[in-house]
């Protein structure tokens, strides 16, 4: 099991619950104040009094109805098993429909996107309060330095930093508060854009106000992401401590939009969240910032580590190399989505160089995310048997307004936009190729029943004039039903080249929805001859195969089931343990056989996917010595139209 040893258990409610969440699951919602009111006064066609009350009424009632009661109230009520996210939401799914697949692949894709985007747009905007001491500081190159660092310590964990997250997200949410109250009591007037009305006259009167729902949106682009958190935190802590940050953003909005309307028109580069600072606590206030948005960029790339490694056990993604670098429980490590991260981040803080810059890319690809997960998550609701009418009331609501924003955030396309939307396609290519060219190529996967060999098995284990391949020979077998195997096993065993054993194991890896089960069971199909083992793997559990299996054999020969030791009179003498030798087998589509273009393009994007996929051998953490991995034809039946005949 994953984090043995006793650890915290933070996902029910406590303080120290409570604390860990604020910094973890909050630092990108928590950060949006950096950027969100300069968005807004930086795409406003003129500034007046309508663009900031109506800017600060759709905040509200987009943090209200999108993030509190969609998310919080809502999407965490629909958890798998405590795990949360759009890809859990797909294994909750009584019935996995290709549309839903398909969603989700989409939603995962542009969440992934959006894990490029976020550090880079949260980093940059802090450290570009500098230039308010010195306009020429090189803000790109320290950014760049922190993303190095950053990146380089993810392969030993981050628990020890991580324990001071929470304190710092605490301190940072009440400089939010402290900042905006003060302003917001100089001008109380401003809590007027709690109306509605506000909202809708932006949209209705102000030039060009719909467009500006785009940079509204930014200030919830971190709702996907908590919901993902959810199995890290709970969801009691999560909802507990949501009513502190909600309080803390909403005071920092109204401070900004109170000091805007008291000092007017702000000039050219000025962010109205550092111009809410006293000038003596500037430099404090840039630091704090900073160690924030270092939160949350750690944040995002931990969620990005979870939702590959989940898409890994779902088969949405090629197998990748999985670490765990500390004891702590889902804390996990993927080197080479670290590094394209690392990439692919100080790529887009080259190209954008400033954060204003990046606002246009920033939004649109969460905002195809949120509507993936209203999809499911109404679905989800509908399977769970919620009346019709609420799930369509809730349907239509949410595709309203995401459809809204959505279009707000096309308008930005063509000034980054086509960024995240160029990443996120890349990310479901890989996704698309991977998934349905398994299902492609598991459609010809055909199975047989083992009754017709249990003789053929006894028979061939003793067989001298067979050359024995190992005392032990394994396979990892994926038919689900105990009486069946598949037919390339049999191929293998009896055909491609007779391999005699003594004992002849298949091992089935059950990956389940339950993410934290982890549980085998033995069947002695011929006693001593033929035994298969089933692992039931939760998606969160790393599939150590060959660890697992060595505990089974310990298990096996305490209640003296087998018996271990070599079956070689001059070894056994010795002690020596018995032998055992793994088969891999892979299947390759014959190249004679015609497939429709969809199929070949299907099968094209897979051949791509595999670019990025590690050996069964890594991927299930087998020992590569014993392992030997073979190919074998799939067989298709076809008709054979001219039939070549021979002549004399």
């Amino acid at each position: 099991m994953e984090g043995k040893g006793k650890h915290l258990d933070i996902t029910k409610l406590s303080f120290a619950g409570v604390l860990v969440t604020l910094g973890i699951v909050f630092g990108d919602l928590g950060t949006s104040p950096l950027y969100v009111m300069k968005a807004i006064v930086r795409g406003g066609a003129e500034f007046n009094e309508l663009l900031i009350f109506g800017a600060l009424s759709c905040i509200f009632w987009t943090l209200t109805l999108q993030t509190t009661t969609k998310y919080i109230l809502i999407a965490l009520r629909a958890d798998n098993r405590g795990e949360g996210g759009i890809l859990a939401l797909f294994a909750l799914m009584k019935r996995k429909a290709t549309w839903a697949a398909l969603l989700t692949m989409i939603g995962a894709a542009a969440l992934l996107a959006d894990g490029v985007i976020t550090p880079a747009i949260t980093v940059t905007s802090s450290i570009e309060g500098l230039k308010l001491f010195n306009p020429d500081i090189p803000v790109v190159l320290i950014v760049l330095f922190i993303f190095a660092v950053m990146f380089f310590i993810q392969q030993f964990g981050t628990n020890l930093v991580g324990s001071s997250f929470g304190p710092i997200m605490v301190l940072w949410f009440m400089m939010l508060a402290t900042l905006g109250f003060s302003k917001l009591i100089e001008y109380p007037e401003i809590l007027k854009a709690l109306n509605p009305v506000y909202a809708y006259r932006l949209l209705h009167e102000y030039p060009g106000g719909f467009i500006l729902l785009g940079a509204v949106f930014l200030c919830t682009t971190g709702a996907e992401a908590l919901y993902a958190d959810l199995g890290h935190c709970g969801r009691k802590n999560i909802r507990v401590s949501w009513i502190f940050v909600k309080v803390s953003l909403l005071l920092n909005y109204f401070g900004q939009g109170a000091w805007l309307l008291t000092n007017g028109v702000p000039e050219k580069g000025v962010n109205p969240f550092y111009a809410i600072m006293p000038e003596w606590f500037l430099l404090p206030g840039i630091i704090i910032a900073t160690a924030a948005s270092i939160i949350a960029s750690q944040a995002i790339i931990s969620g990005s580590f979870t939702i590959v490694k989940e898409a890994v056990s779902l088969n949405f993604w090629p197998k990748v190399r999985i670490q765990n670098p500390t004891e702590v429980r889902g804390q996990v490590y993927l080197p080479f989505v670290n590094w394209y991260l690392w990439a692919a981040c100080s790529i887009s803080v080259i190209f954008f160089r400033e954060s204003a810059n990046m606002e246009a890319a920033y939004g649109l690809a969460i905002t195809i995310t949120e509507m993936m997960t209203t999809f499911l998550l109404t679905y989800y609701l509908y399977q769970q048997g919620v009346n019709h009418r609420i799930v369509l009331l809730v349907l239509s609501v949410y595709l309203t307004i995401e459809t809204s924003f959505l279009m707000a955030n096309l308008y930005k396309f063509n000034d980054g936009g086509w960024y995240t939307i160029l990443l996120a396609l890349i990310f479901f290519t890989i996704m698309y190729g991977w998934y349905f060219g398994r299902k492609l190529k598991n459609r010809y996967v055909t199975f047989t029943n083992l009754s017709k060999y249990i003789q053929l098995f006894k028979d061939i284990s003793v067989d001298t004039t067979v050359p024995k391949a190992a005392t032990n020979l394994v396979y990892i077998i994926k038919a689900n039903r105990i009486d069946q195997v598949e037919s390339k096993v049999i191929f293998s065993i009896f055909h491609k080249q007779p391999k005699r054993a003594d004992t002849y194991w298949f091992l089935h890896v059950d990956g389940v929805d339950d993410p934290n089960r982890f549980d085998y069971q033995v069947h002695q199909i011929i006693p001593g001859v033929l035994i298969r083992v089933d692992f039931h793997i939760g998606f969160k559990i790393e599939p150590k195969i060959n660890l697992y299996f060595r505990e089974v054999l310990e298990d096996l020969v305490e209640k003296g089931e087998i018996k271990l030791e070599s079956r070689f009179p001059s070894l056994r003498k010795h002690s020596f343990p018995a032998d055992f030798k793994f088969v891999l087998i892979d299947r390759i589509m014959p190249r004679d056989y015609k497939l429709s273009k969809i199929e070949n393009l299907t099968l094209s994007l897979h051949g791509i996917s595999r670019l990025f996929c590690i050996s069964d051998v890594k991927a299930l953490q087998l020992d590569s010595c014993n392992t030997v991995e073979e190919q074998v034809p799939i067989s298709i039946d076809q008709n054979v139209g001219l039939r070549i005949q021979r002549i004399e």
